[in-house]
């Protein structure tokens, strides 16, 4: 494991200098899952939430939120986004949803916390949206699954 970056000599806490990184295309690309009762799949496959569209509305939280890192994050540079896609697809297995979010950027510093968050609060989102329904919900392995760009190269997880 390398030093951490965000610690300064004196072991303050500090926002990395990323001025003499090469600008490059960088993507990250996480996970997670809302598992839910059989019966909360069914209510949000036929559309009866009272809400409204779950799966839409996850959606576009996600997206909003991954724009929104930096004001959440502590010490996350803010970044010129390229491209955000967040699929929120019902799983009849888990039974739930499971969430992804790919995002990408030319830049310095990398996407993975944006990424990260776009699957948080996608799934925050899922998760208010019917908890009247099914308070038992669990938002689970919420990962990084791929990255790519950047010093320290790509990574895939197990």
């Amino acid at each position: 494991m390398t030093g951490l970056t965000h610690l300064d000599a004196a072991g303050e806490a500090n926002m990395v200098d990323v001025s003499d990184k090469d600008v490059t295309s960088r993507t990250a690309i996480a996970e997670g899952r809302v598992v839910m009762q059989p019966e909360t799949v069914a209510l949000i496959r036929q559309g009866d939430a009272k809400k409204g569209d779950v799966l839409g509305t996850a959606r576009l939280a996600g997206i909003m939120a991954s724009k929104r890192t930096h004001e959440l994050i502590p010490l996350c540079h803010p970044l010129l986004i390229s491209k955000v896609k967040v699929d929120c697809a019902l799983d009849e297995s888990l039974p739930g949803v499971r969430v992804s979010a790919e995002v990408k950027v030319s830049g310095q510093t990398g996407v993975e916390m944006e990424a990260l968050t776009a699957v948080s609060v996608a799934c925050l989102t899922i998760y208010d949206m019917v908890k009247a329904a099914d308070k038992g919900m669990r938002i689970e392995s919420i990962r990084l699954r791929r990255k790519s760009g950047g010093r320290s190269g790509d990574y895939e997880a197990p």
